[in-house]
């Protein structure tokens, strides 16, 4: 007990908080029970520390504990909260949930008989934490933290402050937006090197190790963290590694169920289980249609890599430009807005915007006639005629 207070008062007061992610003002801090969730590496452990340092007692009243410890292996955690009641603690901050067996039954039972004692839990994946046994979606607060947006990775690496941008302010008048962006960078360059590594946070200082870094945590994900989860074998591993190498290789995918369901010797619903699986992971995206809906049961109708970056690490020749564009789109969105496959068009977005997606000779002939239809194009720093830049969508969040 006493090296996890020791472990937890260095990390907290060495943690850096001269840059915040954009989830930090929007978590209720004083809440019983808060919960985020989100791919590894987009820091969600900073966060929580963040917090903890700027706002939290320094003392044995508050205490950052990750449950991968060795501590957990041999201690259950109502154990360790109980002996952490007696010594008056208030704050418990609980990292990589989803690696201790019946977390969300014993969360619960701390929810429920310590009542004074707030928590701050971190987890990996959305599906785990959602139908969790203890059923925290009635208790806590979930908060789903994105990977780095492009403004994020501009105001972080440069020390910016480059604001959030409404949806509606961007497409009702985004050449005032967009002059006043430019009077503060010159967009195009930054947004090339974004797409090539300014996702997660850890990239920036650290470009020469990115990739091998961001290939740690795919196979952390893939090796070990779902099959903690989900209870699937080495066998269920391989075949999602095969089926990620398919995806990299032919993105934006628009899947033949029956046909790569015989490649990878799967039935047709434990192929879509994967695609479900690796998307609660945000490794990939899926886009289903506006009119069929999501369900288990349907099939997407594109599947994308979660982000540009992924889609430069798994590439065996040079990326293909288009689907980097549409990747970037979806991904900018998909955790602020309902995103689906239109029948004309890109994207359709809370079922009332109409996107095409393309370069800077994008025309609207896909999307004529059509209602609140718009092109999003790339390598442009300012709209043209009724063309949006494709780099103002990454300043959403």
């Amino acid at each position: 007990m006493d090296r996890l207070y020791t472990w937890s008062y260095q990390r907290i007061r060495q943690v850096n908080t001269n840059f915040k992610r954009y989830l930090y003002n929007k978590i209720d801090w004083n809440a019983q029970l808060s919960i985020i969730i989100g791919m590894r590496g987009v820091g969600k452990t900073t966060l929580m520390l963040q917090y903890a340092k700027e706002n939290l007692p320094f003392n044995e009243s508050t205490i950052y504990i990750s449950l991968d410890d060795i501590f957990f292996s041999s201690n259950t955690l109502i154990d360790f909260v109980e002996e952490f009641h007696k010594r008056n603690g208030k704050y418990l901050l609980i990292d990589e949930v989803q690696k201790y067996e019946g977390w969300s039954r014993e969360i619960k039972l701390i929810y429920d008989n310590f009542p004074e004692i707030k928590m701050l839990v971190s987890g990996s994946f959305a599906i785990g934490i959602l139908k969790g046994e203890g059923d925290l979606s009635r208790r806590g607060i979930i908060h789903r933290l994105q990977g780095m947006s492009f403004r994020e990775y501009v105001n972080f690496k440069y020390g910016l402050d480059l604001p959030v941008v409404k949806l509606q302010d961007l497409i009702e008048s985004p050449l005032e937006i967009a002059f006043s962006i430019n009077e503060k960078i010159k967009p195009i360059k930054l947004f090339e090197d974004y797409l090539l590594s300014g996702h997660y946070p850890f990239s920036v200082g650290d470009e020469k190790n990115f990739n091998q870094r961001m290939m740690q945590v795919v196979n952390t994900i893939i090796e070990t963290d779902l099959p903690s989860v989900h209870r699937i074998d080495y066998n269920a591993v391989l075949k999602m590694k095969r089926l990620l190498a398919i995806i990299a290789e032919s993105v934006p995918f628009k899947p033949n169920v029956k046909k790569l369901a015989e490649k990878l010797t799967l039935s047709r619903d434990t192929l879509l289980k994967y695609f479900q699986l690796l998307a609660s992971a945000d490794i990939i995206i899926l886009l289903f249609s506006s009119t069929k809906g999501i369900s288990a049961l349907n099939k997407p109708e594109k599947v994308y890599l979660n982000n540009p970056n992924l889609a430069f690490l798994f590439a065996k020749t040079a990326t293909d430009i288009g689907n980097l564009r549409e990747t970037f789109f979806i991904n900018q969105l998909q955790g602020l807005f309902n995103v689906e496959y239109p029948e004309q068009g890109d994207f359709l977005v809370d079922g009332k915007y109409l996107f095409e997606v393309g370069g800077k000779n994008k025309s609207a002939r896909q999307i004529a006639g059509k209602e609140n239809a718009f092109v999003v194009s790339d390598n442009i720093e300012l709209p043209v005629g009724d063309k949006i830049p494709l780099w103002m969508f990454g300043c959403l969040y």
